[in-house]
């Protein structure tokens, strides 16, 4: 596999980069940089780090990084992450930076524990850190409960202060949506898997209407619905597809993720897994109870109509 990190690489702008990755011997990892300086996404890091998992360790190469901020890639977690050495002397800084370097979580536990310390971590006020806690306890329950992946999830963050919000990137090496989802309903494409994945009410354990207790349907649905509420951007990318949020001027909401103002793509390198990336401005953040409550409102109508679609259907005997 070969990455190149560019100059710039985030949500708004992540096509060329992932259009460039390459994919192929899974074993090996070489890892380069543009000469003068990379600026990139959490979300980008946490598929970097995703990917040199399933490396062998001995075979990865990030020898010859040239760029100027590659002291963010050491700070970020990076190197220790791979097990590599990235021959960069850092001068020590405080610990609870606004920031989360590359975490692995495999399990409930580790996820209770993560929850618990990233709050401090990111200097969050009670009200921004709701919809934060969330959207991270929800994208890594997926993850363990759903993608099957033996290396869990990996997530990283990042507080920009110029944009005053904060960027999500969590990733997974499972067997990606379209697996998942086609356990109970058709998904010849992995865009049509994501489509399903993001309309409220669908889960891949099971066909009934609005799932079980345990599994709603509910979980990227409502985490695609905060970042357009709050007007954010949001990212899922999955197979060879992307589909990708883009900054809405209505909170109209939909149940059809594609009704939403976005942009897709279903030709990128082919990746079996998951990679989900969001951003929450904590300048714009709602109150988040009424948010909810907004979303849980679509949500039941969603359902409730296509119950009805499906009772109405003729029955032959």
């Amino acid at each position: 596999m070969k990455i190149f990190l560019p100059n710039s690489a985030f949500i708004g702008n992540i096509d060329p980069f992932l259009r460039a990755l390459d994919l192929s011997n899974s074993d090996t990892l070489e890892i380069t940089t543009n000469k003068s300086w990379i600026s990139i996404h959490p979300v980008v890091l946490s598929l970097v780090a995703a990917l040199g998992l399933k490396a062998n360790p001995k075979e990865i190469k990030c020898d010859s990084l040239e760029a100027k901020s590659i002291h963010y890639l050491e700070r970020m977690g990076l190197f220790k992450f791979l097990g590599v050495r990235s021959g960069i002397n850092i001068t020590k800084h405080e610990p609870a930076g606004r920031f989360i370097p590359l975490t692995q979580i495999k399990n409930s536990k580790e996820l209770s524990r993560f929850i618990e310390d990233m709050i401090p971590l990111l200097h969050l006020e009670p009200k921004q850190a709701e919809p934060i806690r969330y959207v991270v306890s929800e994208l890594v329950r997926n993850v363990i409960e759903h993608a099957d992946s033996r290396d869990g999830a990996i997530v990283c963050a990042q507080y920009y202060a110029k944009s005053n919000r904060i960027a999500i990137g969590i990733v997974d090496t499972g067997v990606g949506i379209k697996k998942t989802i086609n356990q109970s309903y058709p998904a010849e494409t992995s865009m049509k898997a994501i489509q399903l994945a993001l309309t409220p009410g669908i889960t891949g354990t099971t066909n009934r209407e609005g799932g079980t207790e345990l599994n709603a349907g509910a979980g990227l649905f409502f985490i695609k619905t905060i970042a357009k509420v709050n007007s954010d951007l949001f990212m899922v990318y999955t197979g060879n597809a992307l589909y990708k949020l883009l900054k809405s001027t209505t909170n109209k909401l939909y149940s059809d993720p594609l009704r939403d103002r976005h942009s897709q793509a279903e030709d990128l390198p082919l990746f079996n897994g998951t990679v989900v990336g969001i951003d929450i401005s904590l300048d714009e953040t709602k109150e988040f109870s009424g948010i909810l409550s907004l979303i849980r409102g679509v949500y039941a109508r969603s359902v409730k109509e296509r119950k009805k679609a499906r009772y109405r259907k003729p029955k032959f005997i």
